[in-house]
């Protein structure tokens, strides 16, 4: 019984971050979704819409690493 608890609360950590990958992955999908919209209404202003894209795929990203790494860090 105490292998099984122990195999299920193992996997906690990857449930985990698993759910918080969700919300990083909607996130990058609107940047993207609505950057491209953006530069293919105003194309003259690419070059400032692509900055503040990868600037908010960066913001997104850390909160998907920080989900990674805290299952480690607490030792769930």
């Amino acid at each position: 019984m105490s292998q099984t608890l122990a195999a299920v609360e193992g996997s906690l950590g990857s449930i985990g971050y698993g759910l918080a990958a969700i919300g990083p992955g909607v996130g990058v999908g609107i940047i993207f979704g609505n950057g491209t919209q953006a530069m293919a209404r105003q194309p003259e202003a690419a070059g400032l819409i692509r900055a503040n894209q990868i600037l908010g795929f960066a913001f997104c990203e850390a909160l998907a690493l920080i989900g990674l790494v805290m299952p480690f860090v607490y030792g769930y």
